[in-house]
């Protein structure tokens, strides 16, 4: 199993366990995701359980329309990695966070 692979597990049990994330305010511009990508930007690379709270992850699909990881742009499929760099992490392509974007 490579460390991508062991890392997305251990962010699926985290969430599985039941990680308490901000999943609200939902950022409804520019100025209001860039201010999160910047708090989670801020957090050391190996803190992912702080990264996972600021980003509000959620370990399924979220809001009206269901959204989902492997509908971001920023989602790589063939990797299933967010290439936010401010995140940075491996992902399923059924989670989610707030800083989902089409």
């Amino acid at each position: 199993m490579s460390e991508e692979d062991k890392l997305r597990d251990e962010i699926g049990a985290m969430m599985a366990d039941g990680l308490e994330t901000i999943t609200e305010p939902f950022p409804k511009n520019h100025f209001l995701f860039d201010a999160i990508v910047n708090q989670v930007a801020e957090v050391p690379k190996e803190n992912v359980k702080r990264k996972l709270i600021l980003s509000g992850f959620i370990d399924h699909p979220y809001g009206e329309d269901q959204d989902r990881c492997k509908e971001c742009i920023y989602y790589l499929s063939n990797r299933k990695w967010c290439d936010l760099p401010a995140l940075d992490l491996p992902v399923e392509p059924e989670w989610w966070c707030r800083l989902w974007k089409i």
